[in-house]
């Protein structure tokens, strides 16, 4: 069949196509929409025959997008954005109040700013669902920008110009150290003076991990790291067991134990850490996430200083 001998095209069938494009598997794409991967493998397939196009080469378990593939992948994700936004415009209309919205959170941001903040948001609006996501500044970001998530919170700035942002706190990182270290009782520590230490250090996926290493690259060193993670209190824990050094925000700081472990201030060059929440400012925003955006502006201009 030619491709305009009366095509009928679900939308579903759509955002499956466009899910097995993204995540280059059947099995994940499944996986990700809640159904079998018979059923997204019977959709493909089916997708081909009308279109009379191969959508795919499979090459063993490895799947990758043919010409035309690419072709109706550009043509799907202008579809569905469409038929999204058409669909939240009515639900609005007709759900006003209600709606579910995907955030995406840094794990220390999370426990440390937003619980509260969630917690006001459903007294105000218990008929909207939060979805959370944790992950590294980096992939929340990425997710922001392909549309898996509706809002999340990065440490600024934003790499790409698809962004509206709101900034929310505006700190710097400390340096912490094990109370029998040599800097200990300093009262401000520059960063070459860690040259020859070990550092404990966020994993690649968070913003920090890069921005610790080209400020360590500026000061003439680069830095020794003998672990990596993706939880503060697993880093701190680390610097308390004299194993290395690490450089922390300082509302992560506030709440260690001044026994165990040494906050001091980092300073030639001070190393800023801005937290801002993202979203695209090209595509249509749900009454619900729109509200949140709203709520929290206000809640955490009150709090932290936000603008």
């Amino acid at each position: 069949m030619s491709m305009g001998e009366g095509v009928a095209l679900d939308i579903r069938h759509l955002q499956y196509f466009l899910e097995v494009a993204r995540l280059r598997s059947f099995t994940k794409a499944a996986q990700s929409m809640f159904i079998t991967q018979p059923t997204i493998s019977k959709t493909i397939k089916s997708l081909e025959d009308e279109l009379g196009v191969a959508l795919f080469d499979r090459i063993g378990k490895r799947i990758e997008l043919t010409d035309a593939g690419k072709v109706i992948e550009l043509q799907a994700q202008a579809i569905v954005k469409s038929f999204q936004s058409l669909s939240s415009e009515l639900s609005d209309l007709m759900n006003l109040k209600k709606g579910h919205i995907r955030i995406g959170l840094p794990p220390m941001v999370g426990s440390s700013f937003f619980p509260r903040v969630i917690g006001e948001f459903h007294k105000a609006y218990p008929d909207v669902t939060i979805q959370l996501f944790e992950d590294g500044a980096k992939k929340v970001e990425q997710d922001v920008e392909a549309g898996a998530l509706d809002i999340g919170v990065i440490v600024l700035p934003a790499v790409g110009d698809m962004f509206e942002t709101f900034l929310f706190v505006e700190e710097k990182l400390n340096l912490l150290v094990h109370p029998t270290h040599a800097l200990a009782e300093c009262k401000e520590v520059p960063l070459s003076a860690l040259a020859e230490e070990a550092f404990v250090l966020f994993r690649e996926d968070f913003t920090l991990h890069d921005r610790i290493i080209a400020e360590c690259v500026r000061a003439g060193f680069q830095p020794r790291v003998v672990y990596e993670s993706s939880q503060w209190d697993l880093i701190s824990e680390m610097v308390a067991a004299n194993l290395g050094v690490a450089l922390l925000p300082e509302a992560i700081c506030r709440d260690l134990d001044s026994e165990r472990l040494r906050v001091l201030p980092l300073v030639d060059p001070v190393i800023p850490w801005h937290l801002g929440m993202i979203w695209r400012n090209d595509r249509y925003l749900s009454f619900a996430a729109r509200e949140w955006i709203s709520f929290t502006q206000q809640l955490l201009r009150t709090e932290y200083g936000g603008k």
